[in-house]
Parts: C-alpha cells; sequence; structure tokens
C-alpha cells in the first residue's frame, strides 16, 4: 500500500522515559505503523508501548480531531484502527468515518497487514461487505474468549490459549464477510474475530487497554454504565478485575503483538518485554 507525502508526527523510542517526537514533511524510507484513532480516550496503550520498546516507529492519526487520512502514495507497514463509541453506520454524525470506509477499502484491496480493534474491527467488516448489527448483550468487562479450529491454526494466535480472558465494551458486533473467516467466539457475542485475505485482521475483543484507560472509559461513559447497573460490570469490579488479571493480561497481549508485527516483517526477536 502506498501514501502520498504529508505532514505527520513519528512517533520514537523513549529516551530516558520520555517519548520523542519528529517532525518530517515525508514518510519515505521510515518504517512506520500507522494508528487510526477516533476519540481521544481510546489510543493505542501498551501497543504503543511494545513498539516503542522495539524501535519501531508509528504515528497516531485522530480523525475525530480533524486530522486526515493520507492518500495512496507511499507504504505504511501496517495500519491499526481503534475503538471508539460510535456506530459504524453513523456517517452523518461522525463524516470521517465515511472517508475511513473508502480507506480501509484501499487498505483491503492492496492486502496491507491490517489490525481493526473492536469499531475498528466492525469497519473493516463494513468496508468488506459484512455487516454490523446490534448484539443481543452488550459486553462491558472482562469476558472469555474461545478460539475455534480457524483461530488455533491462525498465526495471530500462536502461542496463546484455546480459551483467554480479554477485555470488551461493545454494544454491537460485525459479520464475518464472504471470503472471510472468523477465528474466535464467545459466549455472549458469536463473532470475536475475523481474518480476511492473507492479513487483514479484526478483533471485537481489547488487547490494548490499561489500568488508566479503563478507568477513563468508565468515566466518559458514565451514563451507559449506569443504565446496565446489574448487568454488566461497574468501574470498581473492572478496576479490581484487572489487578487481578493484569499479569496473565499482559503476557497474552505481548504475545499477540509478537504475533502481528511478525505478519507485518517487523520483528526478527523472538522475545520482548513491555518497559518497566
Amino acid at each position: 500500500m502506498v501514501f502520498n507525502e504529508q505532514k505527520l508526527t513519528k512517533t520514537c523510542p523513549r529516551e530516558n522515559g520520555e517519548k520523542k517526537f519528529l517532525q518530517s514533511n515525508t514518510i519515505i524510507d521510515l518504517i512506520m505503523i500507522l494508528f487510526i484513532k477516533h476519540i481521544g480516550i481510546e489510543g493505542p496503550g501498551t501497543i504503543a508501548d511494545f513498539l516503542e520498546d522495539n524501535k519501531i516507529l508509528y504515528t497516531v492519526l485522530d480523525v475525530s480531531s480533524g486530522d486526515k487520512l493520507p492518500k495512496l502514495k507511499k507504504d505504511f507497514r501496517a495500519i491499526i484502527c481503534l475503538g471508539g463509541p460510535m456506530n459504524v453506520y453513523e456517517e452523518e454524525k461522525y463524516p470521517f468515518l465515511r472517508e475511513e470506509d473508502i480507506f480501509l477499502r484501499r487498505v483491503v484491496e492492496d492486502e496491507a497487514p491490517f489490525l481493526g480493534i473492536c469499531l475498528g474491527a466492525q469497519l473493516i467488516a463494513k468496508a468488506t461487505g459484512a455487516r454490523v448489527t446490534k448484539n443481543p448483550e452488550k459486553e462491558i468487562g472482562w469476558y472469555k474468549i474461545v478460539l475455534n479450529d480457524n483461530g488455533l491454526r491462525d498465526d495471530l494466535y500462536k502461542g496463546l490459549p484455546g480459551i483467554f480472558t480479554v477485555f470488551q465494551w461493545h454494544g454491537d458486533t460485525f459479520g464475518i464477510p464472504n471470503g472471510g473467516k472468523r477465528l474466535a467466539f464467545a459466549e455472549l457475542c458469536q463473532n470475536q474475530a475475523l481474518k480476511c485475505a492473507r492479513n487483514i485482521y479484526g478483533i471485537q475483543f481489547h488487547v490494548e487497554v490499561t489500568k488508566t484507560m479503563i478507568a477513563q472509559w468508565a468515566d466518559a461513559y458514565k451514563g451507559e454504565l449506569e443504565s446496565l447497573q446489574g448487568i454488566v460490570s461497574d468501574k470498581q469490579k473492572m478496576l479490581e478485575d484487572y489487578e487481578r488479571l493484569s499479569k496473565t493480561y499482559m503476557k497474552q497481549a505481548e504475545q499477540f503483538y509478537v504475533n502481528f508485527f511478525t505478519i507485518a516483517g517487523l520483528l526478527k526477536k523472538k522475545t520482548f518485554s513491555f518497559p518497566q
């Protein structure tokens, strides 16, 4: 996939605990990961930590704040589409969704390594012709997902158990596009992970969240939590569960990142660790 030359912020590895930012008028000869962000509080989380720890450059475009998706002209090595509270069909309310749909169709055509998370997974499903609908129940909090035979055989889940616990916050669900595969399912939401073509992935769940992100989401979406009191976890329960599950959750996330960025051709080492 190729993108046009435009001014982007490059995020470089930390030095002395601080992030460095480089400004450039081009993205030539740089290994780059593009994050597409839809709301300020739903960023790349521990994926960014992993990339910085492994000296892989990335940039974050926040389409909700007016950042424009680049036109096709120069390579990115992988694209990661993050979550958000909007529905994929709310294009009148969120005009950037219409532009993003066009962009993602080109991503699919070019088979660029792609990972969609939550809303990002729903958007890539829509871009490949699948429907996105209301799930029978909302999943908010910590839930187990199960890899099916496709998932167990796929390199994205190499080294992960057949059943593992993830963080969820969604009310919609994606269909599986024609020619695509379902890779994982759960009790309350059948389509938890999809794959299209060679390296286009979508996951309904979150691998990237931190304790701080969970607290921010719980505060920002307080009304939603209150409307579901007694049905889904509240803020305190989600944070307590994070403390209990965090060691395993972070290990799973790390393995997931190793797998995805290996698929994208960016990793050579075999083991990695988040910065302490």
